[in-house]
């Protein structure tokens, strides 16, 4: 396609300078949602799998793994007919309907397991109903990354929309990590105590989806501009997804940090709960970690916004990944020196995390911006269903690397109320997974980060 094809952004933006700021608050709202859903279930999950229903750990990670997996595999698909939605309909809304109405029940069916199944029917009705919910889940998830490319063309504005996000984001990790466990504790029954976070917490992520779906009605893309738009075949939308890849460099770099990161994160998120109970020796602790690292964020996340306008996305989301990874590195301190000074790492990850969520999403509509001058508009989607696969691939093998380290230590799982002791080796391995590894990986994606392009002459001044 020439590289004079109008892209949907630019078409839909027409001459205002700045979002409104009800589309930006409504379109923030949809991070309770995301944020609920990717909070509570890499916190709480695994832990619920090994130390609740007895199910040993490397087939904890499996259940996850496996839900993860089929993500991957719709995500693409999904995103190719959130793009036939929007050819045809001029909006993405529908599938973010249909996913934003199904995941409460199903999230609240996660944690329902009865009491009488035993670990190995357990562990198959977790897998069954988390990967239901994590499909309703994606289906919301896919277009509304798609949607900040088609809000607005600039690219100070986008990274003012996704700060924003970041701050709602921020404010739900909050609400999710410490609310959900403590929620867990309204009864002394665990199976009780479950349930009732499962059911309070899948209403309010499925709230804050239906919110933010209005957002999309916004779309100005006339019908039948996507070219996907006639890509009906499941070949076709996985070959859409990799060509995307195929097509776009500085995506590929983008991607590869954010997944790395995403890895990084999701190892500590699945891992903060083990250090609670086993390091710090009090299963409410978590709450506590979770406080440390959203109450810096939560300020930090508009200030990471204002250095990106200053001296670029890609440089201060070098900086921000650079201090996540020191913070990180400096908890292994706890293996010698166990105590409450965690928290102070905790809480300088947590200030950059804030930066390395809004940036990297910022990020993102520029690569699309920038694809769809050279190849066409109407590909949002594809780029979205991908990011979102690899976003899943990330988190769902940090929970994996997360089993694999705790079964090679030999960490004894437990059934609700049981008592048991934790070798020193599993200890150990709590602590290198919650500091050591992700600081690695964070240094991985540095290298990736630093061959990215995009700069911001490249997106204003076309």
């Amino acid at each position: 396609m020439s590289n004079e094809a109008p892209a949907a952004p630019e078409a839909a933006a027409s001459t205002s300078s700045r979002l409104s700021a009800g589309t930006i608050a409504r379109y923030a709202t949809g991070s309770l949602g995301t944020g609920g859903f990717a909070t509570l279930p890499g916190l709480v999950l695994t832990y619920y799998l090994t130390d609740s229903l007895g199910v040993a750990a490397l087939a904890a990670g499996a259940v996850i793994t496996i839900a993860k997996v089929w993500d991957v595999i719709i995500d693409p698909v999904i995103g190719a007919l959130s793009d036939r939605d929007l050819a045809r309909h001029s909006s993405r809304r529908r599938l973010m309907l249909i996913g934003a109405c199904a995941l409460p029940v199903l999230f609240s069916l996660t944690f329902a397991v009865p009491p009488a199944l035993g670990p190995v029917a357990a562990g198959i009705w977790v897998l069954l109903a988390f990967t239901l919910t994590a499909t309703a889940f994606s289906l919301f998830q896919v277009p509304y990354i798609a949607l900040p490319a088609e809000l607005t063309p600039r690219y100070d504005e986008r990274t003012r929309l996704l700060t924003w996000r970041v701050v709602v984001l921020t404010l739900a990790i909050l609400l999710f990590g410490a609310g959900g466990p403590a929620l867990r504790r309204v009864s002394d029954d665990p199976v009780v105590g479950y349930l009732v976070m499962g059911v309070v917490c899948g209403v309010v992520i499925g709230i804050g989806m239906l919110v933010s779906t209005t957002v999309a009605r916004r779309s100005a893309v006339a019908p039948g501009a996507a070219p996907v738009g006639e890509k009906t075949g499941i070949r076709e939308h996985y070959a859409a997804g990799i060509h995307a890849l195929r097509r776009s460099r500085p995506f590929r770099l983008l991607l590869a940090t954010f997944v790395l990161q995403a890895l990084a994160t999701g190892l500590m998120l699945a891992g903060a709960q083990y250090v609670a109970t086993w390091v710090l020796h009090s299963e409410a602790a978590v709450e506590l970690l979770f406080v440390a690292l959203i109450a810096p964020a939560l300020l930090a996340a508009p200030g990471w916004g204002v250095v990106a306008r200053r001296i670029g996305k890609e440089r201060t989301f070098a900086i921000a990944s650079v201090l996540f990874g020191v913070a990180a590195l400096s908890i292994l301190g706890v293996l010698w020196a166990p105590g409450d000074w965690i928290y102070v790492p905790v809480g300088v990850a947590g200030i950059a995390y804030a930066g390395m969520q809004s940036l990297p999403m910022a990020m993102l509509p520029d690569v699309i911006s920038h694809d769809e001058r050279t190849h066409g508009a109407g590909r949002a989607g594809e780029f979205s269903g991908v990011w979102t696969a690899g976003e899943t691939v990330g988190f769902a093998l940090g929970a994996t690397t997360l089993s694999l380290i705790l079964a090679l230590t030999g960490y004894v799982s437990r059934a609700a109320g049981e008592i048991v002791q934790q070798p020193d080796a599993a200890v150990t391995g709590i602590v290198v997974s919650f500091s050591l590894v992700p600081a690695v990986l964070i240094a991985a994606s540095l290298v990736t980060l630093a061959r990215y392009p995009l700069r911001r002459a490249d997106i204003d001044a076309s």
